[in-house]
């Protein structure tokens, strides 16, 4: 099984993911982001977002189901995904491989995405491009919080600002009933 958990940026994915492994020591934890730093050092990224890249989309899709078959184990992905067309695609080819996937989203406000982001240093040694990076995160709220309407029916939908333990036993208690069926 894979458990993406998706959202905006700040809306509490990479600490959810580190509860949910917290609890399920045996779990890999898949972050598609370093796929896209491998591949901004090989090629042009040209619109500045490595998920525009088709190689992007086909490497971590491949990862995913390969993590899965090849160790069967849960798989957590904390990543950002919000255009439909990529979703689609990516998974679309985990579905064609079998894999089970359960896909939440973390639903946040704007103003707590805001100051969530101004909270976090990616790059403690460079300030400018530190404030690089959070005008970057900030202007893609808008189309992460426009996603929500456009995410797959089977998308379920988790308040963000719930402490992420109870975040983690909503995530829990789905996947053991999937699991289940």
């Amino acid at each position: 099984m894979l458990v993406w958990v998706n959202g905006a940026f700040g809306s509490g994915k990479t600490t959810l993911v580190e509860e949910l492994r917290s609890r399920r020591p045996d779990a890999l934890v898949f972050d598609p982001e370093l796929v896209g730093f491998v591949l901004r050092k090989i090629v042009e990224v040209p619109t500045g977002d490595f998920q525009d890249l088709r190689l992007w989309r086909r490497q971590v899709a491949a990862m995913a189901v390969d993590l899965v078959e090849e160790y069967r184990r849960p798989v957590l992905v904390p990543m950002t995904l919000v255009d439909p067309a990529y979703l689609g695609e990516i998974f679309g080819v985990l579905a064609d491989a079998g894999v089970d996937v359960l896909h939440f989203f973390l639903k946040v406000p704007r103003d707590v995405l805001v100051e969530r982001i101004d909270g976090r240093s990616f790059t403690p040694d460079d300030p400018a491009r530190d404030e690089r990076i959070r005008a970057w995160c900030k202007s893609r709220i808008p189309a992460c919080l426009a996603a929500a309407d456009v995410l797959p029916p089977d998308t379920v939908f988790l308040d963000g600002e719930l402490p992420p333990s109870e975040l983690a036993e909503a995530v829990l208690t789905r996947a053991c009933a999937v699991a289940h069926r």
